[in-house]
């Protein structure tokens, strides 16, 4: 069956309420507050604002464990291999189609320029702040010294306080960040001040082009910053240089007297027993005048409370069902985490701002998981800088199209800030993210349908759409267009120069090809004829023996293909369905549920799997997915999810789609509350604020 996508009434997707009492959003925050009690070396506690986050150990700094300060600007390239220039890469041509397209994959006769091509530009690491603690013998403390540690994050206003003893002496240190300055700001509280025991540093790591590094940067090499002139007493301004590029970092303290050591800033405190400290970065030119330690947390008191206030919410806290409160803190701590590294200027990596997985590129497939979860819990603002992302590369997008002998603007896969690509096979084959920009624009007209948002999306989604075009192939034997090959699946399981037709990428053609039409007869246009033509004869979803398939042809599906993502259910879950049976569709969720390998999925793919059995009205398995005991969908104390690269944003974001969906409802959705939800009296959804998907 093809759903049709009809903007329901406008009061339905402004975000209704499921009952008249408001929810009490201070409580449902706070109920889900952290607190760590113990040193982990391995996994942060994060204060960020979505352009930089500043990840600590259990001191509230990284004393210990040299977690990063990562930003949405903070980049680097490495000197290119001698000799070579980028004109040089060549890629690879496949036959596609009986003519010749030339792909951008490695280059075998330049494989060290096709690796700088991957791993360059990579996210840096910008500094490392920390304590500098000693014993009463003068030596340094080891984190074995510290006593009765306990660290509590105070979601509700985005601040850390830490505290802990150390030889007998208590101390208190609280950190946060500036919410629209990139700046990290810092209240240490002891008797360790006075008797000169206790220093805060700054140092920074040199260049390392690795990627999925705890502790980003080579610390064995540590760089330099260099002072800059300042006439503001207590302020420090200072460059780091890495080869021709370089960012800004200013100090500014109260309650200390500047040191300074051969790779490393120090400040000691004074004769009191309270010293601060605010560390700002930037790419290019720093604020004149940088608040202080106090203004940063007065900041945040104002603005964490009115980003819970705004948008979104949902209560479980009147269920019966015990799991009730693991979800709901999956909820809380998924949101608090994503305005943290998600809610920046560019699309988000799937780590995020933690790490450096994947070098720190983003990945234009994964952006849908991350961000369209913003929409559904009514914040906008949040995803913009990832949808104009669009807008910039579209030119970009349309040359890449043209070079291979297609019309209309072609999306990649692994970028970097300003559209640079990774060479590979993987990411030059994939397709399923080419109709993304034409969900989000979906997205954002049923947040605000006006014509504004007609004509700003407009050209990418025609672009787009004569792409999907485009790159359908009529087959000359049956007159029907097929997708691929060569084509990457979602699953990335299967052999790109053979794969045809897979379910979930011909459903979301559908989509796609359906919506662009649509956007069209909103502002008056003319049917396309082109986009028509395709869209009533591409190919059916492929099925074998009453069940869909990964793709056409496939053999041995459930027995040799069992694992990786099982896309199939998004076609009818994530999309609303568009040329899918509903009957055959859950004899397919039957058959993943009962032969799939779940311990090789990644984390998306039990969100995804939830929201197919809710539209299927099967509410009870929808929870149990959202709740699995797989370990690719777990979440630890901070919330961090597993699901992929650690920590996996993907998990994060896919559930918030999820849970928004099953409370608020789809298009076609039971007209009852939370129709996601098992109607058993053990679960209890109230919520407010959220828009109905698709």
């Amino acid at each position: 069956m093809t759903i049709p996508l009809t903007l329901i009434a406008l009061s339905a997707l402004a975000g209704l309420a499921s009952s008249a009492t408001p929810i009490d959003r201070h409580a449902l925050v706070t109920r889900h507050d952290v607190v760590l009690t113990a040193f982990d070396g391995e996994h942060s506690l994060q204060v960020g604002n979505g352009e930089l986050a500043f990840g600590m150990d259990i001191t509230g700094l990284q004393t210990f464990a040299p977690f990063n300060t990562m930003s949405q600007w903070g980049w680097h390239s490495s000197p290119l291999p001698p000799g070579q220039t980028v004109a040089d890469f060549k890629g690879q041509i496949w036959d596609t189609h009986c003519r010749p397209v030339r792909y951008m994959m490695e280059d075998r006769a330049h494989p060290e320029l096709s690796t700088w091509m991957a791993t360059n530009p990579h996210r840096i690491n910008l500094g490392r702040l920390g304590l500098e603690l000693l014993r009463k013998d003068g030596s340094p403390a080891v984190v074995g010294d510290l006593k009765n540690t306990r660290q509590h994050l105070d979601l509700w206003h985005g601040i850390v306080t830490s505290e802990f003893d150390f030889e007998g002496d208590h101390m208190q240190v609280t950190t946060a960040c500036h919410p629209s300055i990139d700046a990290i700001a810092v209240r240490i509280q002891s008797p360790l001040i006075q008797s000169g025991r206790l220093s805060v540093f700054l140092a920074c790591p040199g260049d390392d082009s690795s990627q999925f590094a705890n502790f980003v940067g080579d610390w064995a090499h540590p760089g330099h910053f260099e002072r800059e002139p300042t006439s503001e007493p207590n302020r420090l301004n200072l460059v780091h240089r890495l080869d021709n590029q370089s960012y800004q970092v200013a100090l500014s303290w109260k309650g200390a007297a500047l040191e300074s050591g051969s790779n490393s800033i120090k400040l000691r405190g004074d004769k009191a027993d309270e010293m601060s400290v605010v560390c700002a970065f930037s790419p290019s030119t720093l604020p004149k005048k940088l608040p202080d330690a106090e203004g940063a947390f007065a900041a945040c008191r104002k603005e964490w409370p009115a980003f819970w206030n705004r948008g979104g919410a949902i209560d479980f806290s009147q269920s019966t069902d015990p799991r009730w409160k693991e979800l709901e803190r999956r909820v809380v701590l998924s949101r608090y985490l994503m305005k943290v590294n998600e809610a920046g200027s560019l699309p988000p990596q799937e780590s995020g701002l933690v790490n450096n997985g994947w070098f720190g590129k983003f990945h234009m497939e994964m952006v849908l998981w991350h961000e369209a979860q913003w929409a559904l819990w009514n914040r906008w603002p949040e995803i913009e800088g990832s949808v104009s992302f669009y807008k910039k590369q579209l030119q970009a997008a349309k040359k890449r199209a043209a070079d291979q002998g297609y019309s209309g603007a072609r999306w990649p896969k692994a970028l970097g800030p300003q559209g640079q690509e990774w060479p590979h096979v993987i990411h030059r084959t994939l397709i399923w993210q080419q109709p993304h920009p034409i969900f989000f624009a979906e997205l954002d007209y049923r947040a605000h349908p006006t014509r504004a948002t007609l004509k700003r999306w407009l050209p990418i989604v025609e672009a787009t759409a004569d792409f999907m075009a485009s790159y359908a192939y009529q087959d000359p034997k049956d007159g029907r267009y097929v997708l691929g090959p060569p084509l990457t699946i979602v699953s990335e399981n299967t052999d790109p120069r053979t794969t045809q037709n897979p379910t979930f990428e011909l459903s979301y053609w559908r989509f796609g090809l359906r919506t662009a039409q649509e956007w069209g007869r909103r502002l008056g246009l003319e049917p396309n004829e082109n986009w028509n033509t395709v869209l009533k004869n591409l190919s059916p979803l492929p099925e074998q023996d009453g069940l869909y398939v990964t793709h056409e042809g496939i053999k041995d599906m459930w027995t040799k293909f069992n694992f990786e993502h099982p896309a199939i259910s998004g076609a009818y879950g994530l999309l609303p369905g568009d040329g899918v049976d509903k009957a055959t569709m859950k004899r397919t969720l039957d058959k993943i549920v009962a032969t799939w390998n779940f311990e090789k999925t990644w984390g998306w793919d039990f969100p995804m799997l939830a929201m197919c059995a809710a539209r299927l009205g099967d509410t009870d398995r929808a929870v149990d997915f959202l709740l699995t005991k797989s370990a690719g969908f777990q979440f630890d104390e901070r919330g961090l999810a597993t699901g992929g690269p650690f920590p996996y944003f993907p998990s994060n974001g896919a559930l918030l789609y999820a849970v928004a969906m099953m409370a608020a409802g789809w298009d076609g959705a039971p007209e009852r509350n939370a129709p996601g939800f098992p109607d058993d009296g053990k679960w209890v959804v109230r919520w407010e604020g959220l828009n109905r998907a698709p």
